[in-house]
């Protein structure tokens, strides 16, 4: 004979799948959280070398920085609004772009 699951039974199995992954999600996120959160330190540091960029650019060169240079503090923005998006909601893209924008930065700036 079958018998019928009680309530609390039922209601124990329908919470248990959701527990089990979010309990094997969460180092996942806690390592790309922690990634963003040092991607913003390295796009502190890339804002610094493309700022000295464009200051050795204005001194040695012309006077004035190109389209490049502003590109590459552009390209610095974007990446810090990844980098937070990447805190709130943390996923492997939003991380990647952000260091691959913090690198963009001081290299679009050599270009000029």
């Amino acid at each position: 004979m079958t018998t019928k699951p009680s309530q609390d039974e039922t209601a124990e199995a329908a919470t248990t799948p959701d527990a089990t992954a979010e309990a094997e999600s969460a180092p996942y996120t806690f390592d790309l959280r922690l990634a963003a959160a040092c991607g913003l330190v390295f796009l502190l540091a890339c804002l610094v070398a493309t700022a000295s960029i464009a200051l050795a650019d204005a001194i040695e060169g012309d006077g004035s920085g190109g389209f490049l240079i502003t590109a590459g503090f552009w390209s610095l923005a974007f990446g810090a609004v990844a980098g937070v998006a990447a805190l709130v909601v943390p996923r492997r893209a939003l991380v990647t772009a952000q260091y691959c924008l913090g690198v963009a930065g001081p290299l679009l700036a050599l270009m000029d």
